[in-house]
């Protein structure tokens, strides 16, 4: 989906936003949702969304429209929380087979961020926790999972400085591909005697997965099961901040060819 435009061809690269893509509707709202806010807050910068699977557009048809259309420069941002396999295969040989005429810099995944926390806590917040509740909370932080060791160290560490933020205690939890599941860490947070237990989806749209990790937490019995990350302030800010990290490395390439 094209989110408008109307700044002068060939100023900025354009903002390609590539998701997974869901049989699930809600996916592909949340995450237009999303890219929308991201484009309210840049007037002026073309901003576009393309899914890997499931969804349409596809990221090669949005690719050669885009080359169709003249421009020139391209931002593939992944709407993903850590480098796991669609960061380091899928999306790479998407881009790989892109038409020529464009000039395409893949940036960094969404993970780790601070904004991410913010983002993962207002969710908390929400849901019904106070900022004096973390001292006497256990939080489960419960991602899709990966078979990618690098993908479930990011989250591990997530956990840990989630720790130090003032919460009584945190765990790690997967929906697939990974152990713990949901609700084993719910129930492992109260065998060491947490009075309360949140879990917190570290996802960013609604799918089979999220709906697992909540299906995991009502199971468990946990008190508080936050939303998805979806269209946050933080996330829409956080797809600029990568975009601008890519668009000033190839202003930087540009400068010194």
């Amino acid at each position: 989906m094209r989110h408008h435009i109307n700044s002068p061809a060939g100023r900025r690269p354009v903002l390609l936003v590539i998701a997974h893509g869901s049989r699930d509707p809600r996916h592909a709202a949340t995450v237009h949702a999303l890219v929308r806010q991201a484009a309210e807050l840049r007037p002026g910068l073309r901003v576009e969304t393309a899914f890997l699977d499931f969804n349409a557009p596809s990221a090669p048809r949005v690719l050669e429209r885009l080359a169709d259309e003249g421009a020139r420069d391209v931002v593939a941002l992944p709407l993903l929380l850590t480098r796991a396999f669609h960061a380091k295969a899928d999306i790479p040989s998407v881009l790989r087979a892109a038409p020529a005429a464009l000039r395409i810099r893949q940036a960094e995944v969404l993970g780790p961020s601070p904004l991410l926390r913010g983002a993962l806590e207002r969710r908390l917040f929400e849901a019904g926790l106070g900022p004096r509740d973390r001292s006497d909370t256990g939080l489960v932080l419960a991602s899709a999972g990966s078979t990618d060791p690098e993908a479930i160290a990011v989250i591990a560490e997530m956990a840990r400085e989630l720790r130090h933020t003032g919460w009584c205690a945190v765990r790690p939890a997967f929906a697939s591909a990974a152990l713990p599941r949901t609700g084993q860490a719910v129930r492992a947070l109260r065998a060491e005697g947490v009075r309360r237990v949140a879990v917190a989806p570290y996802v960013i749209a609604p799918g089979r997965l999220p709906d697992r990790i909540a299906a995991g937490a009502s199971e468990a019995g946990a008190d508080v099961l936050a939303d998805v990350l979806g269209p946050a302030p933080e996330l829409a800010r956080l797809l600029l901040r990568r975009y601008d990290a890519s668009a000033r490395s190839e202003d930087l390439l540009a400068a010194v060819g």
